[in-house]
């Protein structure tokens, strides 16, 4: 018998992407998917090429819920708190994949990436663990990147300075970076001839950017143009939120027993959906570039080392050349002028891959290799 999976919030930017993946990966051949709608039970699901239910189930529907043995959401927080603990209260005992935060930092919950610990997900499932959550977006990116080098113990702290997509913010968010973007142009449109004052063209867009009639609802600032160095609300020690992640998720992630350092900056970019990160990495010992490459580059199957060359650099490490790829290029690999133990890295990777929505199919796939469901 194949397991009863749910799926909720497929509609979304994550969940859509999740669909994509999974029907690439042939995932829905060995599952019986039931879909699940907050808004439109009753009405008709989503076609993904096998014999499933062809009406949405009730997303709040308990008893519809407490039917399946997994249950992947992308549908929010809100959601999760609200639905976890009810369905939990009726003895459900399946598992519970997520793409929201809410559960990440709770002792029940793991944090899942399984190319970087895999171990770690592997001894919950044998502790019994139910609820499986994917990570923050940075830091899972990093971690993938770079993961090598915490396997091997040799990071003694980091230094994440980010530049993150409007993806991030969500699909509003994407828009009205494109909205801004053809705002600046109208405006500039005018002084766009080789022959305009470039100083007069600048003037002017700096003036847009200042009027209130820039579109920026949601980001309340503009973003095209500009950048916003600061993501998610304030925390203690004048950190953001995102920032205190970096620290408490790669962490618990890792599984370590001394905490690693973790910190830096988050600022969002005009971007639109790759989040890229300049990584400072004091290194508990002075390591040779060579073992260094090849700890980083044989880590995974994504990871990829580009050689610290400008041409290449620019060809292989940026948004435009990864999104929508599974890839993780890192590069600007060197040593810094603090020591020789301080290494330099930059790296990108999509957002929605393996920061949001690919974690959660490959949960998905262990729990049936593991005979967990």
């Amino acid at each position: 018998m194949k397991p009863t999976v749910g799926l909720v919030g497929w509609r979304g930017m994550v969940g859509s992407v999740l669909l994509g993946r999974m029907k690439e990966e042939k995932d829905f051949d060995v599952i019986q998917p039931v879909f699940f709608s907050t808004s439109q039970a009753g009405q008709a699901g989503p076609n993904v090429g096998v014999d499933a239910p062809t009406v949405l189930k009730d997303a709040y529907s308990i008893e519809a819920l407490k039917e399946c043995e997994v249950v992947i959401t992308c549908q929010g927080g809100d959601y999760t708190k609200k639905v976890l603990p009810e369905l939990r209260q009726v003895g459900w005992t399946g598992y519970w994949i997520d793409a929201a935060s809410t559960k990440r930092m709770d002792a029940d919950s793991i944090i899942i990436l399984d190319p970087v610990n895999r171990d770690v997900i592997d001894k919950g499932i044998k502790d019994g663990i139910k609820n499986y959550v994917g990570g923050n977006c940075t830091v899972s990116l990093m971690l993938m990147a770079v993961g090598g080098l915490f396997k091997h113990n040799l990071v003694e702290w980091v230094s994440a300075e980010t530049y993150q997509a409007a993806s991030g913010a969500g699909a509003k968010n994407m828009k009205e970076l494109v909205r801004q973007m053809g705002h600046i142009h109208d405006v500039g449109q005018p002084l766009l001839d080789d022959s305009a004052d470039v100083l007069q063209l600048d003037a002017k867009i700096t003036e847009c950017l200042r009027d209130g009639e820039f579109p920026c609802p949601n980001f309340t600032v503009p973003l095209a143009g500009s950048l916003i160095p600061w993501i998610d609300s304030e925390v203690e020690d004048g950190q953001s939120r995102e920032e205190w992640k970096g620290m408490v998720e790669c962490n618990k992630i890792l599984g370590t027993s001394a905490p690693i350092p973790v910190d830096g900056t988050c600022v969002r970019v005009g971007t639109m959906r790759c989040h890229s990160q300049a990584l400072t990495i004091k290194l508990k010992r002075d390591v040779s570039m060579e073992e260094i490459e090849r700890i980083i580059g044989t880590a995974n199957d994504w990871v990829k080392v580009v050689p610290n060359k400008k041409a290449e650099t620019m060809k292989a490490l940026s948004p435009a050349a990864v999104c929508g790829s599974l890839a993780c290029p890192v590069g600007r690999l060197r040593k810094m002028k603090m020591g020789p133990e301080y290494l330099n890295a930059f790296t990108v990777g999509d957002q929605l891959l393996w920061g949001a929505a690919e974690p959660l199919r490959r949960m998905l796939r262990i729990l049936l290799e593991t005979s967990a469901v």
